[in-house]
């Protein structure tokens, strides 16, 4: 089993930025990507982007490219989800995800563990 602590949500203005940490425990030798995704109220899932664990291979959502960037840090088998020029519409809980991808790794059934999501608001 692996458990997954997401941390550093929070409000903050349009145009802010923010980031998510991600905390991995137990078996992280068996984790080969993780991803993070994004809920909005009254929206589905919403895939925001991967990364493997060692590092390569990112995947963004268009809705985020250029703005969001996903890191890892193996050593303290942590991810990071940096976010720069927020707008009002990343407004969501934000889950972090992590397992052995079958694909690209944007559908979360691709995933077996998950975090316990942190909110973030952007304010107008």
């Amino acid at each position: 089993q692996v458990q997954l602590v997401e941390s550093g949500g929070g409000l903050v203005q349009a145009g802010g930025s923010l980031r998510l940490s991600c905390a991995a425990s137990g078996r992280t030798f068996s984790i080969y990507a993780m991803g993070w995704f994004r809920q909005a109220p009254g929206k589905e899932r919403e895939f925001v982007t991967k990364i493997s664990w060692s590092g390569g291979n990112t995947y963004y959502a268009d809705s985020v490219k250029g703005r969001f960037t996903i890191s890892t840090d193996n050593a303290k088998a942590t991810g990071y989800l940096q976010m720069n020029n927020l707008k009002p519409e990343d407004t969501a809980v934000y889950y972090c995800a992590a397992g052995r991808p079958s694909g690209l790794g944007r559908f979360p059934y691709e995933y077996d563990y998950w975090g316990q999501g942190t909110q973030v608001t952007v304010s107008s």
